[in-house]
């Protein structure tokens, strides 16, 4: 009994310095530098395109319903490209992300998130760009891409190195963990079930939709992704609207929470604008992984004879999954007293101001609803992160990285949730530095076929 006791004390004593060490690593990767990074390209980019992109965002929507060009490489239609996409964006990061950021930064962080998302627009312009620019006939499975590939076939062999980089941690990056340990914690609240049945499930939907290839995991996402998001923006607005009478005090505090973190709602003691800074920046990234790269595996397989106008198309990503579903998310939580006055974290904190505001019915419908945007995300991440794997380890090797996937959702649940977004930041850090590096010198590449085509369009 005592050697059990010895036993269990030594593996309390290491998950504890392990998260310890995450949340160290968080710190150290996702310090001044890097924020400084992201902002300095975007700005760069910015510049560089006189924010020409911007102002033709009205045709990028127009896009969206061409069912398929007819000319062109490429296995998907913008649609299925944009929400296969979106699948990976719209969901625990729009949600648990926006309550975990409100939690450590306040409300004021969700200003940030929103200064971030419209930055990152021209950089998933750009780097969604060069996806479609430089891709990959792979034989039946099509043309693939992404950002790896955009550093090889694009900057040549000398950055070979930095294309392994960027699929490395795309590999850790992609992983469900999170979305998966937030899903088990909605389920789990709900039931009395032992924690490896919702894993199981998971796993399962995951092997089959993942099991009919890319176009499946398009179709999936162009028939849920929408259904999803009306259902979840429906259940937001109608709480908006109940507690409309504190819309006024909640801009307030997000505004002046940016610059005054103690002012904010759910402010924390101590807290700096630096640190709210750095935690919207995070958390925007998360949500819509702007300047990660990840989008680039769902972008390239767009057929497009342009690949101008799939960077046009990846531009509304941020403005949905950020500015409309993060927004959303934040309000419901600021409308009520629940921040920094609970001990419910991530998911369930919106879980908790749903059903505080919905009471009976609130609850039943967002775990339906979470279960389909948790789920929708960990097929994207799946695809995201086998498709690393295989360029990493190679086809015949890679293609077995999916069961190291899954059986990572299946023990998530275990997992702390801090400690689980911890890895996925620190991965997502590590793959946003090659893929900056390559958007800034192939740019020109971009500029050139972007000029082009603007003055074939003619005048927006």
């Amino acid at each position: 009994m005592r050697l059990l006791e010895t036993k269990i004390s030594y593996i309390v004593t290491f998950v504890n310095n392990f998260e310890s060490f995450v949340d160290y690593l968080v710190t150290v990767v996702w310090g001044i530098p890097l924020v400084a990074c992201v902002v300095a390209t975007s700005a760069y980019l910015l510049f560089a395109t006189r924010l020409k992109p911007y102002f033709y965002l009205k045709h990028a929507f127009k896009l969206l319903f061409i069912r398929k060009e007819n000319r062109g490489l490429g296995t998907n239609s913008h649609w299925g490209a944009l929400t296969t996409a979106l699948g990976g964006t719209i969901g625990m990061g729009n949600i648990a992300g926006v309550a975990i950021a409100l939690q450590i930064g306040g409300s004021g962080a969700i200003f940030w998130m929103w200064i971030t998302a419209a930055f990152g627009m021209i950089i998933k312009f750009f780097s969604c760009s060069l996806s479609c620019v430089y891709r990959q006939n792979v034989g039946k499975s099509g043309y693939v891409g992404g950002s790896m590939y955009t550093i090889i076939l694009g900057l040549g062999n000398n950055f070979r190195w930095l294309s392994y980089t960027f699929s490395f941690f795309g590999m850790i990056g992609c992983l469900g963990i999170f979305q998966a340990n937030q899903l088990s914690a909605v389920l789990l609240a709900k039931s009395q079930l032992p924690s490896f049945i919702p894993s199981i499930i998971i796993i399962g939907l995951i092997f089959l939709t993942l099991k009919g290839g890319v176009k499946r995991l398009g179709s999936f996402s162009s028939v849920f992704l929408p259904i999803m998001g009306g259902c979840y923006l429906i259940i937001c607005l109608t709480i908006i609207i109940i507690n409309l009478d504190r819309l006024g005090d909640i801009s307030r505090s997000i505004f002046l929470g940016a610059f005054d973190p103690n002012a904010a709602i759910g402010g924390v003691l101590g807290l700096s604008i630096r640190d709210t800074i750095i935690t919207g920046v995070k958390r925007a990234i998360f949500s819509n992984e702007a300047g990660v790269g990840t989008e680039t595996l769902a972008h390239s397989t767009a057929k497009t004879e342009y690949p101008i106008r799939e960077g046009l198309v990846a531009m509304i990503g941020p403005i949905l999954d950020t500015h409309v579903i993060c927004t959303a998310t934040a309000l419901i939580i600021l409308s009520t007293d629940l921040l920094g006055n609970t001990e419910s974290m991530g998911i369930l904190l919106v879980a908790e101001a749903i059903e505080q505001s919905l009471p009976g019915i609130g609850a039943s419908l967002l775990t339906a609803i979470f279960s389909l945007f948790a789920l929708s995300t960990m097929i994207t991440y799946a695809y995201y992160s086998t498709a690393c794997a295989k360029y990493f380890f190679g086809e015949k090797i890679g293609q077995y990285y999916i069961y190291f996937y899954l059986l990572l959702i299946f023990i998530s649940p275990y997992w702390s949730p801090i400690t689980a977004i911890g890895i996925i930041d620190i991965a997502f850090a590590l793959m946003t530095i090659p893929n900056l590096i390559s958007i800034i010198l192939l740019a020109p590449v971009v500029l050139k076929q972007m000029n082009i085509y603007f003055k074939n369009l003619g005048p927006r």
